[in-house]
């Protein structure tokens, strides 16, 4: 019977193995030691020590490391730290082989690094590792820290740390976690990172995304820089992202609903605006309605009268000015505007009040190289053109004859209200001479002319003040054209008068 209650109670023993770790329960709290039941024939005693700060509990269940199923009292020895280190150790493996982050504290700084207490383990985390170049030692020792293992000894217990990598994957991480969250349309936070030409970046917090110029205002901008400074946090609308070529497109302006959705209601065409001039080009000016809209008023649009060539003249950035809408395009997004249009159009009555014939004043507003320009009254503008200024002389530029602010008397030529041209005349004021001059140099004349100057194709004689003729190349004979030079007298024959288009022929084949 004893023999059967012997072989009864060492089955019921549990069977317990050296250098494991087992859970143990609390069932005495001593001045000298914790005893464990770890369910053996005896229990074994921890020394307080070991428990630090831990808060003990009867019947609480823990960790223990079996050192000694028996020592040479007969009793199992025990170790709480060895258990923890342990365990801590199996958790830095699991760490390490799934690549996993760990938290540890920089405790002391040593030659070439630092060393960090990880699950009460000892580290080394090399100084280039460390990421803490000109950082205080306030920043660093006594402060957590994520670190990534990169080196393993196990029979040592060591590991090599770095928190270089440890925050490279911290990136990877967030970057991979905003990607799977973006969504067209959505609204996220970045902060201006750079500003270019073309527009602007943003980092929304591990990866970057491009803030385009057309993207930041409903208003024309310049440049970026009227809109964003780097620094600033914006938020923005995701307009479109690719994966796969890392690439994010933002919005500033979709925050806010978009002036040209109801622009042909705002300002339908015939209607008065009033606005602010921001921009000037040689084509026109661009006035602003109100935030984000702008209608061009093009030179055409300016007046009905004055030719205009530089409008920069008449206006200036910032001035408020009156227009009427003409078109407006919502697709395209343009609004085109009329200053002219405001008034009545003096060309609508310039045929009846500027007859063919009629003598006229005006005055010289300015000059082409083929006329002058001369303003007449309403302010509407009449040509000389260069071959109306003189019956006979031969004209170079129009400033030969006339200046700048000049006042004359004109003959109408014609008078065109559709193309808004009238066509003026100087010489016409007097009756043409050449009649008389045909009488005075019959056909066959012989005449003692000066060179005034020669051409490829001929040269052009002085036959009186304000009076020339032409001498062609094939009415000089060879052997002398080469000979001649400006100022030389020569005999020559009229061969030619046109009444029509005052000229003289010559030839000095006499």
């Amino acid at each position: 019977m004893e023999e059967d209650l012997k072989l009864l109670y060492e089955a019921s023993v549990r069977v317990i193995q050296e250098g494991k770790v087992i859970k143990g329960r609390i069932v005495d709290i001593r001045p000298k030691g914790v005893l464990i039941d770890i369910g053996y024939k005896s229990e074994g005693i921890i020394s307080l020590a070991e428990f630090e700060s831990e808060e003990l509990e009867l019947n609480k269940e823990i960790d223990v490391f079996v050192e000694s199923i028996e020592d040479e009292r007969g009793e199992v020895v025990l170790s709480r730290d060895k258990a923890k280190k342990l365990l801590n150790w199996k958790k830095i493996e699991r760490a390490y082989r799934e690549d996993e982050l760990i938290e540890g504290k920089i405790l002391k700084k040593i030659k070439g690094g630092f060393i960090v207490t990880v699950f009460g383990l000892e580290g080394f985390l090399p100084l280039s590792l460390s990421t803490f170049k000109g950082a205080f030692e306030k920043e660093i020792f006594g402060n957590s820290f994520k670190f990534k293992i990169i080196k393993l000894n196990h029979l040592r217990h060591s590991l090599i740390l770095s928190r270089k990598e440890a925050l490279q994957k911290e990136k990877e991480t967030i970057k991979e976690k905003i990607w799977k969250e973006l969504e067209v349309r959505k609204i996220v936070t970045g902060v201006v990172k750079a500003v270019t030409d073309f527009g602007a970046f943003l980092d929304l917090g591990g990866i970057d995304g491009l803030l385009h110029i057309t993207d930041m205002s409903w208003s024309k901008i310049n440049h970026p820089s009227e809109v964003v400074a780097l620094g600033d946090r914006l938020e923005v609308v995701v307009l479109g992202f690719d994966r796969e070529n890392q690439k994010i497109s933002l919005g500033l302006k979709q925050r806010t609903v978009d002036p040209w959705s109801d622009i042909e209601k705002k300002y339908p065409v015939g209607t008065k605006v009033k606005g602010k001039i921001k921009n000037i080009l040689p084509y026109g000016v661009f006035i602003e309605l109100e935030k984000g809209i702008e209608g061009l008023v093009h030179i055409s649009e300016v007046s009905w009268s004055k030719r205009i060539a530089n409008i920069s003249e008449l206006f200036s950035v910032s001035d408020i000015i009156e227009a009427k809408v003409l078109s407006v395009d919502k697709d395209a997004r343009r609004l085109s505007l009329s200053i002219k249009q405001l008034e009545i159009n003096p060309w609508l009555e310039a045929e009846s009040k500027y007859p063919r014939g009629a003598k006229v004043t005006g005055r010289i507003r300015g000059f082409t190289d083929y006329g002058a320009f001369v303003e007449l009254e309403d302010n509407l503008e009449g040509m000389i053109h260069i071959s109306d200024l003189s019956w006979t002389k031969r004209i170079s530029h129009p400033q030969e004859v006339l200046k700048k602010g000049q006042k004359i008397e004109v003959v109408v030529l014609a008078c065109d209200s559709k193309s808004q041209r009238i066509s003026l005349g100087l010489k016409q004021i007097s009756s043409s001479p050449w009649p008389e001059i045909a009488e005075k140099y019959p056909l066959n004349s012989i005449l003692e002319v000066e060179i005034i100057y020669l051409t490829d194709f001929g040269i052009f004689v002085k036959l009186e003040e304000d009076l020339e003729g032409m001498v062609f190349k094939d009415e000089i004979e060879k052997e002398r054209v080469e000979k001649l030079k400006s100022g030389d007298k020569i005999r020559v024959k009229v061969i030619r008068v046109d009444t029509e288009l005052g000229r003289i022929g010559l030839s000095a084949k006499v």
